[in-house]
């Protein structure tokens, strides 16, 4: 090589080195105590392209830690099991940790993002000087995929604005108009609902924990109280803004980078890009959202496992239909618990569909009783999550006690019962919005350090009358070592054929498609964090814990024979989660990923491709 093609081939590289384009050569991501680690001039100018928006990531749990006594650590304490405020915060997550997993650490810096061009500038950023990124919006994540120390966090929570469309066609496509809704990427469903069905009056879907990130939750999949009937929350994605690794702002739809499009669709968050915004598909809504909950205790063991078999026979004949969704939860103490929902049931309609298998439990009255009160009712479905009108037709949900110690469930008033459980637990802090509201069964997801978790989807097969037994009996020999619940919604057999045909379409596993239920098992403590006086993680109890739910789950996936989890709920120890999360689709998720993201810039656990990446993805492999 002569002198000049020389020098021009060094001048070269230093343009796509500086361009962040000769990243091939990057093995490890550096970390602050790294000489390579951008200096104060370069921290600052991120800061002024990010319009003053990078911080500090503040660790509210330090406090409690050095100083327990402070005002800054009662504060903490008391607000840990509330998802409003540890959603604040940009170095708490809502899981605080995994017993032998992991456990939440603070990012460096956080850019506070208000649109896709301060994402972009964080990603460019990243990528230029070789960091690890995070992304967060609802923090949800079980596998601690929204958290990692000596990282850069693209935080975001102020990312909320929801837009109604009344006619969406996505740009390039020749598709019929549609109604829709374009929501930030920091949104959290409760806001996604009162925007569309309290002021609305349409349907959106997605989670049924109010708290969860829409932006998460639509590229986990997705799955709603109704998903029975509506299908996945990813199936139900139009369009997406999208920052990519190598700063690009992209519109992915189907006309538009249509194999990201895909992608996006259950392949996983923070894998292919970071969403800034997503449209989604509005529905009619149905005149009634209802519940039916009620306890069943047997006697004995044979007479719970007689129980169980009814119950499956049951949900067979008169349950599996794009009606009813949610749990049934066999406990090791012999109790069946139901909490389910219904959609496009009136009260009559609700209490006729459960009649034979309650007629059937109270003909033996020495081997059943019932724990509690039998709640079957229906209430007008604009108004599920409209608490407001909740207030106004039963005052006793006004929240006047942080404890809730004495209220009211609006369910229970429907039948003119009273309980002290409430629907609802409300962020009380001062100046908290009106709507800060999460059902009060997602209570123990907050804060907790989760002991074990794990995830398998039924085949509907299991259902057939030579299978029901089998399937009964392994429930039984399930419930014997831990509680396992059947979530109905979380299955899409049963479902109507176009519920079916746009599952088809996304990245989720194909099992969900064929499979009647999602059965979950799971255990955990909250909250706690290592090193907290009172509240240090039962490390030995959790290892026991997560034997006892490996026992448990393993009865029921020697009836599956390829046994598929869901990517959001499933064991962090997955040993082939590429199959289990994704089956078929894994080999096209791979190949979008080497396209979009060739270097690896976004890194989670157990995520597309993060099998090139150590553990904690700062070396490649």
């Amino acid at each position: 090589m002569n002198r000049r093609a020389a020098l021009k081939a060094v001048g070269a590289a230093a343009l796509m080195l500086r361009r962040g384009i000769a990243a091939t050569t990057q093995k490890v991501r550096r970390r602050p105590s790294d000489a390579a680690w951008p200096s104060r001039a370069a921290w600052k100018r991120l800061t002024d392209s990010v319009g003053g928006n990078l911080i500090p990531v503040d660790f509210p749990l330090a406090a409690v830690k050095t100083q327990p006594a402070s005002a800054a650590a009662k504060a903490v304490m008391a607000n840990i099991r509330n998802p409003y405020y540890i959603g604040d915060q940009p170095g708490l997550t809502q899981t605080l940790g995994w017993v032998d997993a992991w456990t939440t650490q603070p990012s460096v810096y956080a850019v506070a993002a208000r649109n896709a061009q301060d994402i972009a500038a964080a990603v460019n950023f990243a990528r230029e000087n070789a960091l690890r990124l995070v992304v967060k919006g609802g923090g949800h994540s079980y596998q601690g995929t929204s958290n990692a120390p000596d990282s850069l966090l693209i935080w975001t929570r102020h990312m909320h604005d929801i837009e109604m469309h009344p006619a969406f066609v996505p740009q390039g496509s020749n598709l019929a108009p549609q109604p829709a809704v374009t929501i930030g990427a920091g949104a959290i469903w409760m806001q996604a609902y009162e925007a569309v069905t309290t002021k609305g009056g349409k349907y959106v879907q997605g989670g049924g924990c109010t708290t969860v990130g829409v932006a998460g939750l639509i590229q986990s999949g997705g799955f709603g109280s109704f998903s029975k009937h509506y299908g996945t929350a990813a199936a139900g994605l139009l369009e997406a803004e999208v920052v990519t690794s190598d700063g690009q702002i992209r519109i992915a739809n189907a006309a538009t980078h249509p194999d990201l499009f895909w992608a996006l669709k259950g392949g996983g968050g923070g894998s292919f890009g970071v969403v800034s915004k997503l449209t989604l598909r509005v529905r009619e809504l149905p005149e009634f959202f209802g519940p039916a909950n009620l306890t069943i205790k047997a006697s004995s063991d044979d007479a719970y496992g007689r129980l169980i078999r009814r119950f499956v026979a049951f949900y067979r004949e008169n349950l599996f239909n794009d009606h009813w969704g949610e749990q049934a939860r066999f406990r090791p103490n012999n109790t069946l618990e139901i909490s389910m929902l219904s959609q496009g049931l009136n009260t009559g309609q609700a209490r006729k569909a459960w009649q034979p298998f309650l007629d059937w439990v109270v003909r033996s009255p020495h081997d059943y009783s019932m724990d509690g009160r039998v709640i079957i009712s229906s209430l007008p479905a604009r108004h599920f999550w409209d608490l407001a009108w909740w207030k106004e037709h039963w005052p006793e949900l006004a929240f006047p006690n942080p404890n809730h110690s004495t209220l009211v469930s609006m369910f229970d008033r429907a039948l003119t019962h009273v309980r002290e459980q409430p629907a609802f637990t409300v962020d009380s802090r001062p100046g908290a919005g009106a709507n800060n509201v999460w059902w009060a069964g997602d209570g123990g997801q907050v804060g907790w350090c989760i002991w074990a978790y794990q995830s398998l989807w039924l085949p509907e097969t299991l259902l057939d009358d030579g299978a029901q037994e089998p399937l009964a009996e392994a429930l039984f020999q399930a419930s014997r070592h831990w509680g396992v619940s059947l979530h109905f919604n979380k299955g899409l057999a049963g479902a109507p054929p176009d519920a079916i045909a746009a599952a088809k379409d996304t990245a989720t596993n194909p099992a969900v498609t064929t499979a009647f239920a999602l059965a979950i098992s799971a255990n955990g403590e909250g909250p706690a964090y290592p090193g907290i006086a009172g509240h240090e993680p039962s490390v030995a109890e959790g290892r026991k814990a997560a034997e006892r739910v490996e026992q448990c789950m393993s009865r029921l996936r020697s009836l599956v024979a390829s046994p598929g989890a869901y990517v959001s709920e499933s064991n962090y120890f997955e040993s082939d989660f590429q199959h289990a999360y994704w089956g078929a689709n894994y080999s096209r998720l791979a190949a979008v990923k080497k396209k979009y993201d060739p270097e690896g810039l976004f890194f989670v656990h157990n995520g597309v491709g993060s099998e090139e990446w150590s553990a904690d993805g700062f070396t490649r492999r």
